[in-house]
C-alpha cells in the first residue's frame, strides 16, 4: 500500500495566512509550500500560522523551510511572525530541539480546528536531484543560522549536499 502524499492546505488571504499540514511532509514533498511562502512575502504577508493537528511527522528539510521563514519575517519592518500550532509533542520535541521555538512561536493551547476558509491545496511537483539537493542544503543552512548548535547536528549533512550541489 502506497504511503499517501501530504496536503498543504493553505488560505493566501487570511490574516494571519492559514497554512495546514495533512500527513507526513518532507524534502520530497515540501516545495509548494517554500514556493507559496516565498510569492506570499512578495506580496507583503508577515503573520503565519501552521496547524499541525493533522501532520504524522516531519524531517529537518521541511524544519529548515519554517526556519527560513521565520528568519525572513523577523528581518521585516515591522517585524512578522510565524506560529506553530496543534504540534503533536513529538513535533514539538524536533522543534524545540533545533531550537525553532525560539524565532517561531508554539502555540500548544490551541485547540480548535483551524478555519481556513479559502484553502487550496498547494500541488506537489516533481524534483530532479539535484533540485531536491539544492533545496535541502538550504534548508538545512537556515537551521544553522536559526541555531549555532545546529552546525554540529548537520555539518555532515550540509558537507555532503553542498558537493552534490557543486558537482553538478
Amino acid at each position: 500500500m502506497a504511503e499517501e502524499l501530504p496536503v498543504f492546505l493553505v488560505d493566501p488571504n487570511s490574516n494571519p495566512v492559514a497554512v495546514k499540514i495533512v500527513g507526513r511532509a518532507s524534502f520530497q514533498n515540501v516545495l509548494p509550500l517554500k514556493d507559496f511562502l516565498k510569492d506570499a512575502a512578495k506580496l507583503g504577508k508577515r503573520c503565519y500560522v501552521f496547524d499541525f493537528a493533522e501532520c504524522t511527522g516531519m524531517d529537518s528539510t521541511v524544519l529548515g523551510v519554517l526556519a527560513g521563514c521565520a528568519l525572513e519575517l523577523r528581518k521585516r519592518e515591522p517585524q512578522g511572525s510565524v506560529v506553530l500550532s496543534r504540534m503533536s509533542e513529538r513535533n514539538q520535541a524536533l522543534v524545540r530541539g533545533l531550537g525553532l521555538h525560539r524565532i517561531a512561536k508554539l502555540d500548544t493551547r490551541a485547540k480548535e480546528d483551524s478555519d481556513i476558509q479559502g484553502a487550496k491545496s498547494l500541488s506537489n511537483g516533481e524534483m530532479d536531484e539535484l533540485e531536491s539537493a539544492r533545496l535541502c542544503l538550504e534548508a538545512h543552512e537556515k537551521l544553522v543560522e536559526a541555531d549555532r548548535e545546529n552546525q554540529v547536528k548537520f555539518q555532515d549533512v550540509i558537507s555532503y549536499l553542498k558537493n552534490r550541489v557543486a558537482g553538478e
